[in-house]
């Protein structure tokens, strides 16, 4: 897999074929156990490899009913738990040894000794085709990330931020318009040859088939709402034109 790797960008891509060949173990079976050039010595440091949302409650710091919380979390006669919420007022009443994470998308809720299941149910969500099982809300570009807000019939609303002095690919879409905002930094955006420079609070509608590009040309990073409303709203359905970073 090294052998047939390439760089790309700050990125090591391994060749994907003899990559998904190697068998699916860890690497203290597949290396660790097997090496003729490594040495151990006998200690105590608290060591947990932290595999499972129960590991977290193990290490993390408990309450006087033994419960673990982080962020906007309320409890009422539960106990030994683990509740962690990234955003969502989470309310639990009347459990124990539970684990419940909600997310933006998502919510888990287990028994706590239940943890290395998970990964059953990660199988059972891939085999269903959902995307919550693949790729996160937030997803990472070389120029910055998007972030998906609200999704419904026809349309949706991302937020994107633009690194200083990136730029998006020159692009177009056959299924859809665009409405950008601006709402921190300073964009230029070429829409059919012409040049737009947005500040805060300013806007730029971008019809369906125009060829267009987004750049951040300040200091800081640029931040805009993309509200994007026609028949297909897929991913795929960019055409890319130019590209700094070689995907065209």
């Amino acid at each position: 897999a090294m052998a047939g790797a390439q760089r790309d960008l700050d990125f090591i891509r391994l060749d994907p074929a003899p990559f998904a060949a190697t068998p699916n173990i860890s690497i203290d079976y597949a290396v660790m156990e097997r090496t003729q050039n490594g040495a151990v010595v006998p200690c105590s440091i608290g060591w947990s490899d932290v595999g499972s949302w129960a590991a977290l409650w193990d290490i993390g710091e408990k309450d006087a009913d033994g419960n673990v919380t982080k962020g906007p979390v309320h409890l009422v006669g539960t106990s030994n738990s683990y509740v962690r919420s990234e955003g969502m007022l989470t309310g639990v009443v009347g459990l124990d040894d539970a684990v419940i994470v909600v997310t933006d998308d998502a919510v888990l809720a287990m028994h706590r000794s239940k943890a290395q299941d998970v990964k059953k149910l990660v199988e059972k969500l891939r085999a269903a085709r959902l995307k919550q099982a693949t790729e996160h809300r937030r997803m990472y570009r070389p120029w910055g990330w998007y972030e998906g807000l609200i999704q419904g019939s026809r349309f949706q609303v991302k937020q994107i931020a633009v690194r200083p002095g990136s730029k998006l690919s020159l692009q177009k879409h056959f299924h859809r318009a665009e409405h950008w905002v601006v709402v921190n930094g300073t964009a230029i955006v070429e829409r059919d040859g012409e040049r737009i420079m947005l500040r805060e609070n300013e806007s730029v509608y971008l019809p369906l088939g125009c060829v267009h590009r987004l750049e951040n040309p300040g200091k800081i990073p640029l931040t805009l709402i993309e509200v994007q409303v026609g028949s297909y709203l897929g991913e795929d359905d960019i055409v890319r034109i130019e590209d700094t970073y070689g995907r065209a």
